[in-house]
């Protein structure tokens, strides 16, 4: 089993720093999602690459259901 290191809480971002965070880590990770099976979907001749796109996008779309469900 892994050990997992849990992120440091953060304050939330004053109005003036608000344009710097114009993503949050949900969206973020669901975009990857959808561009790593574009991707995966190319790499036709490339067994490798295309199999470790699918393991990446595997661990994504489980985090990103764990995160929906968990908060």
């Amino acid at each position: 089993m892994s050990n997992v290191i849990p992120f440091p809480a953060r304050p939330a971002p004053s109005e003036a720093d608000a344009d710097l965070f114009d993503i949050d880590l949900l969206t973020a990770v669901d975009v990857a999602i959808r561009d790593l099976r574009d991707l995966a979907q190319r790499l036709h001749g490339d067994e490798t690459g295309q199999e470790q796109a699918q393991e990446c996008l595997s661990m994504l779309a489980r985090a990103l259901e764990n995160a929906r469900a968990y908060g």
